[in-house]
């Protein structure tokens, strides 16, 4: 079966700053990060089309991004960021569509986890850019913290015809081995049916150099049981993840994580959920696969 990766990002430290990396236990990923690197590593564990991410919130970012996945054969979707307070923001949406690789646009996500308003995504100017992109069949990701969920779920149920896509499950406390009120609150955005789930990041949550699968594994069961297969994605949120584990490890983890489902249940996590949720645009053949073109 090939894999669908739902969540990984590229960067090149030429082009733009990150300044999120300037964190110390950030520091061994403060170098470039491009799809060619990414390429053989996605092969060699079975993955073979995936989600191109945003990292930083500029304007300029999302337009490379485009032009990446037309030019490789391995992201076959991207979540870009756009300024969801603008007014013109539909407006902006097109453009963004009309733009080389415009098709592979799917998805828009903004980094709530770093703005001070647990209540952001409720303000009338971002639940008007919200209304903007359900208009423009796209999807919103949220990258929010625990803390921020019960924002997300009152969002999720004020835009119905939205699809939230919640990026690492929130970001739970895998290395304090907490459940409450994480759990709680997952569940209850969930419970919404225009919510889907990433079953990704949660090694970034764990503790450094003594995770276990066991420690995720409370995490992941939690999330299957809320979101179901269904509406539950697998993202190997690379290279942030290499701060753990390889990418191959990464894969195996998830594996072994949705080992007692049915085989269709797994299908679903490692692949359905994605392409359908996404719309991905269809594969490409192999030749085209970790090339090296152009950078972000």
């Amino acid at each position: 079966m090939t894999v669908v990766d739902a969540h990984h990002h590229v960067w090149d430290l030429s082009v733009r700053d990150q300044p999120w990396l300037a964190a110390p236990e950030l520091s061994a990923l403060r170098r470039d990060f491009v799809v060619a690197d990414l390429a053989p590593s996605a092969r060699a564990a079975g993955v073979g089309r995936s989600v191109l991410v945003q990292t930083v919130t500029v304007p300029e970012e999302t337009p490379e991004l485009l032009a990446l996945a037309a030019g490789h054969g391995l992201a076959a979707g991207v979540v870009g960021w756009a300024d969801l307070t603008r007014p013109d923001l539909a407006d902006e949406l097109a453009r963004l569509g009309e733009l080389p690789g415009g098709r592979f646009l799917t998805g828009i996500r903004h980094q709530v986890q770093d703005e001070p308003d647990p209540e952001w995504l409720l303000r009338p100017d971002v639940r008007r850019g919200l209304t903007a992109v359900a208009a423009a069949g796209l999807r919103y990701d949220l990258v929010v913290r625990p803390r921020q969920l019960p924002a997300c779920a009152r969002a999720a149920a004020a835009h119905p015809g939205l699809t939230f896509v919640l990026d690492h499950l929130g970001k739970p406390p895998v290395a304090h081995g907490r459940l409450e009120p994480w759990r709680t609150a997952l569940r209850a955005l969930a419970a919404l049916p225009n919510t889907v789930g990433k079953l990704s990041g949660l090694l970034t949550e764990a503790a450094p150099g003594s995770w276990r699968v066991a420690d995720l594994r409370p995490y992941s069961e939690t999330a299957l049981d809320a979101f179901g297969p269904d509406r539950l994605m697998f993202g190997s949120d690379w290279p942030v993840c290499t701060l753990r584990a390889s990418y191959g490890e990464v894969l195996d983890v998830t594996r072994e994580l949705l080992a007692g489902l049915h085989p269709g249940e797994r299908a679903a996590v490692l692949a359905g959920t994605a392409t359908r949720v996404y719309g991905l645009c269809g594969p490409v053949p192999d030749s085209r696969v970790g090339g090296r073109n152009s950078r972000t």
